[in-house]
C-alpha cells in the first residue's frame, strides 16, 4: 500500500502543478483551461450562426454543430494537452521519483475533468438561450462522449512519446488536427456523401465518435458509416500502443 500511496501522491502534487503552471501560476490557470475550449465552441457557433446557412440536419443550427464540435473539441484539446505534457514538464523527470507514466496520468486526469466541466457549461448556456442540449438517449452520449476522451487519451499517449523524441512533431500533429477538423464530419452529414467518399472518411476514428455522438440526439442518425467499435479499437490500441513505447523506450527518451 505504501508505494501506491506514495504514485497517489507524486500525480496529485503533478496535478497541482499543472493547474498552477498553465496559466497565470495559480490555481485560476485551470479555469482558463476549462474555459478556453468552451469559448473556442461558441466563436464557432456565432460564426456559423450568423454566416445564415441553413442545418444540415435536423431543426437547429446550433445543436447539429454543437454535437459535432463537443466530441472533436473534447478529443483535440486532450490529445494535444497529453502531448505537451511530457515537453512541459521534462526538467521534472531528472528527478528519480517521478515517472513519465506520471506526468502522463496527471495529466490526463486534468483533461478528462476539464472535458466534463467544459460540456455541463456549455450545457447550461445553451439552456440559458432556450436550446435544448440534453440528447434523447443519455446513455449513447455519455459512451460517445467517453469514445472521445478514450482516442484522445491513447493519441495524446503516442504523440507524447514521439513528440519527446522529436519536438517539431508537436506542430506536425496540429496540422494534422486541421485536417481532422474538416474530415470529421463536423459541418456535413457523412450519409448524404457519395458512397466512395463516405467510406474512405469511416476510417476517420474522431468522425465516428462525432456520428456516435449525433446518434444519442437524432433517431438513425449515422446508419450508414457508424461503427462504434472502430473508434473504441482506435482508443485501446493506441493507448495501449504507447505505453508499449513508453516501456521500452523511456530510457533512451529521458537521455535525448
Amino acid at each position: 500500500m505504501e508505494p501506491l500511496r506514495a504514485q497517489t501522491q507524486i500525480i496529485y502534487a503533478l496535478m497541482l502543478r499543472d493547474m498552477r503552471s498553465r496559466f497565470f501560476g495559480n490555481g485560476l490557470g485551470f479555469a482558463v483551461a476549462v474555459a478556453w475550449p468552451l469559448v473556442h465552441i461558441i466563436i464557432l457557433l456565432l460564426m456559423y450562426t450568423a454566416s445564415g446557412r441553413t442545418t444540415p440536419y435536423g431543426d437547429s443550427l446550433v445543436l447539429f454543430f454543437s454535437t459535432g464540435l463537443v466530441p472533436f473539441i473534447t478529443f483535440s484539446y486532450m490529445s494535444r494537452f497529453i502531448m505537451y505534457s511530457l515537453i512541459m514538464n521534462r526538467p521534472l523527470l531528472g528527478f528519480p521519483i517521478v515517472k513519465i507514466t506520471d506526468v502522463l496520468f496527471a495529466r490526463s486526469i486534468l483533461e478528462c475533468l476539464g472535458a466534463i466541466i467544459m460540456t455541463i457549461a456549455l450545457l447550461i448556456i445553451l439552456w440559458f438561450c432556450d436550446i435544448d442540449f440534453v440528447p434523447h438517449d443519455i446513455v449513447q452520449a455519455s459512451f460517445a462522449f467517453g469514445s472521445c476522451i478514450l482516442l484522445g487519451l491513447g493519441l495524446g499517449v503516442v504523440n507524447a512519446m514521439i513528440a519527446m523524441a522529436f519536438p517539431m512533431w508537436a506542430t506536425g500533429y496540429t496540422l494534422i488536427v486541421i485536417a481532422l477538423y474538416a474530415s470529421s464530419g463536423i459541418l456535413f452529414v457523412p450519409d448524404s456523401l457519395p458512397e466512395i467518399l463516405r467510406y474512405y472518411l469511416s476510417f476517420n476514428p474522431v468522425l465516428q465518435s462525432v456520428e456516435w455522438m449525433r446518434s444519442a440526439y437524432y433517431d438513425g442518425y449515422g446508419t450508414l458509416v457508424l461503427d462504434k467499435g472502430y473508434v473504441l479499437t482506435w482508443g485501446v490500441l493506441s493507448l495501449f500502443g504507447g505505453l508499449f513505447i513508453e516501456r521500452f523506450v523511456r530510457s533512451r527518451l529521458l537521455q535525448a
